[in-house]
C-alpha cells in the first residue's frame, strides 16, 4: 500500500510517497481504510526531527485521519466493520490503511463528511480540553487567541464563541484577520502594526483578557501575559513560532494569574472516557452546524510534500486536508 513517509529529517524535502507493508490487526485494534487525513504543525516539526517525540526515519507521517473500519481484532468492543470513524495519533495516519488501538478512534455521525472529520478532531479536542478542562472558561469572559488563523486558533475562536466568551483574535496579516472575523471573532489584533499588550488593554477597558490561548510562543508570549486580567489563565498550547519563551515569573504574582499547560495527547491517554465525551460532543456540534471546521483546501495525499511546505511557510488559514 502507499504511505506518506518521512525518509530523512530535513523537512518537507525528506517526505516521499512510498510502498509499505499492509498492516495486520492485533488484539484490541481496528483496521481503518483511510479516506482523508489532515496536516497539523507537529507534522512539520516531525519532518525536521524537532517535535518532542522523535521517531527514527523512515516513518509514516500524519496525526489525524477519517475513514471506514475494514476489520476488527479480538476483544474490540466499540466498533464493527463498516463504522465511519476518525482518529488521532502522533504519526502514522497518512497511509492507505491504518491499524491502531480502538481507543484511538471515535465514531462519526453520518452527517459529517470524511474531509470535515479529518480536519476536526485534533484541533477541536485540544481546544475543548484547553478551554473547558484547563481554563474553565465561563460565558461573558474575554478570550485572547494568539495565532488565531491557524488550525487550533480557528477552533479556539469557534469554541470560545460557542462557550459564550468574547473573543479577541491576533494574527499576522489582514487576510488572516478577515478569516478570524468570518469565524466569529469579536475583535482582532494585527501583530505587525499593533502593540499586543496595549491593544488588549484598550479592547478590554484596561481589565485584560481572562483567558489567553497561546499555540505560538516566541516573542508574543510575554506581552500577552502582561495583558492578562487579574486571576486570568494563560494556556500554553504549543510553540508554532519554533521558540519556547522564557517568562518572568513575577508577572504571575503581580497578576494573580495561572500559567496552565495543555498537553492534550497525554490527557487523551490518561482520561480516555472524558476525551471520548469531548470528541462526541464536537462531532455532534459539527453535525448540527454549530461548529464548521475551517478547511483551507483539499489536496491529493500524493501532494503531501507541497502541503507541508505550505504549512511551514505559514500560508494556511485553518486546516489542510489530504485525500487518497
Amino acid at each position: 500500500m502507499r504511505a506518506v513517509t518521512q525518509c530523512q529529517l530535513i523537512g518537507p524535502q525528506g517526505t516521499e510517497i512510498t510502498t509499505v507493508a499492509e498492516p495486520s490487526v492485533s488484539s484490541g485494534e481496528i483496521l481503518v481504510e483511510v479516506h482523508a487525513g489532515s496536516l497539523n504543525f507537529p507534522d512539520v516539526l516531525l519532518s525536521h526531527g524537532k517535535y518532542q517525540f522523535k521517531p527514527e526515519p523512515p516513518f509514516i507521517l500524519g496525526g489525524e485521519l477519517a475513514g471506514l473500519v475494514k476489520a476488527v481484532g479480538a476483544g474490540v468492543k466499540n466498533f464493527v466493520v463498516g463504522d465511519r470513524v476518525a482518529g488521532t495519533m502522533v504519526h502514522g495516519a497518512f497511509a492507505e490503511r491504518v491499524a491502531a488501538n480502538e481507543a484511538t478512534f471515535v465514531k462519526l455521525p453520518d452527517a459529517v463528511p470524511f474531509e470535515t472529520a479529518a480536519a476536526a478532531l485534533l484541533t477541536y479536542a485540544t481546544t475543548m480540553h484547553a478551554l473547558v478542562d484547563r481554563a474553565e472558561l465561563r460565558a461573558g469572559e474575554t478570550l485572547l487567541v494568539l495565532g488565531a488563523a491557524g488550525g487550533v486558533g480557528s477552533a479556539a475562536i469557534e469554541l470560545g464563541k460557542l462557550l459564550g466568551a468574547r473573543v479577541i483574535a491576533a494574527a499576522s496579516s489582514e487576510e488572516k484577520l478577515a478569516h478570524c472575523r468570518a469565524l466569529g471573532a469579536d475583535e482582532t489584533i494585527l501583530y505587525s502594526s499593533e502593540d499586543l499588550k496595549e491593544r488588549v488593554r484598550t479592547l478590554t477597558g484596561g481589565n485584560g483578557a481572562d483567558v489567553i490561548y497561546d499555540a505560538v510562543g516566541g516573542k508574543y508570549a510575554e506581552p500577552a501575559l502582561r495583558s492578562i486580567a487579574w486571576k486570568g489563565r494563560y494556556l500554553v498550547v504549543g510553540f508554532a513560532s519554533g521558540e519556547i519563551p522564557k517568562i518572568p515569573l513575577n508577572l504571575t504574582l503581580l497578576k494573580g494569574c495561572q500559567v496552565v499547560g495543555v498537553f492534550w495527547g497525554s490527557f487523551a491517554v490518561r482520561e480516555p472516557e472524558r476525551n471520548r465525551a469531548h470528541a462526541e460532543r464536537i462531532f455532534a456540534e459539527i453535525a448540527a452546524g454549530n461548529l464548521k471546521p475551517s478547511i483551507d483546501r483539499v489536496l491529493p495525499m500524493t501532494e503531501a510534500r507541497a502541503a507541508l511546505e505550505l504549512m511551514e511557510g505559514r500560508a494556511v488559514k485553518g486546516k489542510l486536508v489530504l485525500r487518497w
